[in-house]
């Protein structure tokens, strides 16, 4: 599954490029909370979440055919970019930094037999996370700013086909941006070779973090020439690059793109700790149990209905056994009185 966003501030926007038929988006100014948007991925991928979203903008949707891929990119920078109106778009509150660990955990743990694509890239920062088939499939992307760099001056890079305007190739911040549009390029074409990965079972995901737009406002100036060229630019290519994704995955792929000015809060990852279970204990100095889990009183009926089936059927199995008569009943007796009398 491809996941893309952007996430930010007031004024920011989180827009929907594609999305199948049995995912709903309704159409409508609704403001989301930046930090529900990672749920918002993982509800139109099937996956449950810890907390209810009572958010309009999205529908229930058909719960037996699920996207196959989410794609979530997020461009920093901009507060709004100038995508076509034929998708969604709404208003971002309290813009901070995206995590999807929980979106790709959920993957790993339904489908881990599987080994899905999971993808998240942030080609400025030079952190690339891969996991399952991704390692296979994208082994050949450009992840440093040395090789980014390298495959821009190659034979078939975007370079020979893409209108720069402005835009200079002698020029670092430029470049950047550049390379991050050959990023996007680069993962069509290394899918587009193993399609088969976009017809298995398992959804997969892509998470893309783009940060040249904004290097390059801070370089020229937002009113500057090639600010407006980089943003026409940069919209095309995620236009295009959300049109290939949505058909190599059999046009049942969801495309997201969060645009945020600037983050409200830095990103903190959550990491596991050798000090994890001594912490723990002082957090909770009296024993007392944990609040149940939200599934628990599914499971609970569950397994209660389940088991009084069970009883059920012994007890109506055993009732019919106790008083089935040997002579009557059973096809073993009566067969064998046949050979009996005529022998």
């Amino acid at each position: 599954a491809f996941y893309v966003c952007f996430s930010g501030v007031c004024g920011d926007e989180f827009s929907v490029l594609r999305s199948p038929q049995s995912v709903i988006f309704r159409d409508g100014s609704w403001p989301i909370p930046g930090e529900r948007i990672p749920d918002v991925a993982a509800l139109t991928m099937g996956f449950s979440v810890e907390e209810d979203l009572p958010w309009p903008g999205l529908g229930v949707g058909d719960l037996f055919h699920r996207p196959r891929a989410t794609v979530l990119i997020t461009v920093k920078g901009v507060d709004k970019l100038a995508l076509p109106v034929k998708g969604f778009s709404y208003p971002i509150e309290n813009a901070v930094p995206l995590s999807l660990d929980s979106v790709a955990n959920a993957i790993h743990t339904l489908f881990s037999e599987e080994t899905p694509v999971v993808l998240q890239l942030a080609p400025s920062e030079e952190r690339v996370y891969m996991v399952g088939k991704a390692n296979s499939v994208f082994e050949d992307l450009s992840v440093t700013l040395r090789q980014l760099r390298n495959r821009l001056f190659q034979d078939n890079s975007i370079l020979s086909s893409l209108p720069l305007n402005s835009l200079s190739r002698n020029n670092e911040v430029d470049l950047l941006f550049l390379s991050e549009l050959q990023v996007l390029h680069d993962i069509v074409s290394l899918l587009s070779r193993h399609k088969h990965l976009a017809k298995d079972h398992s959804p997969d995901l892509y998470f893309l973090e783009l940060s040249g737009l904004e290097e390059v406002g801070k370089r020229y100036g937002e009113d500057s020439q090639q600010f407006k060229d980089a943003s026409q630019i940069l919209v095309d290519s995620l236009q295009k690059f959300a049109d290939e994704m949505f058909n190599l995955y059999g046009r049942n792929a969801v495309v997201e793109v969060v645009a945020v000015k600037e983050f409200n809060s830095p990103l903190i990852r959550k990491t596991r700790s050798i000090l994890q279970s001594s912490q723990s204990e002082k957090e909770n100095p009296y024993n007392l149990a944990y609040p149940y889990n939200y599934n628990y009183s599914v499971i609970f009926n569950i397994i209660l209905w389940m088991m009084i089936g069970l009883a059920l059927a012994v007890i109506v199995i055993s009732y019919n056994l106790w008083n089935m008569d040997p002579g009557y009943d059973s096809i073993i007796y009566r067969m064998t009185n046949q050979k009996i009398r005529m022998d």
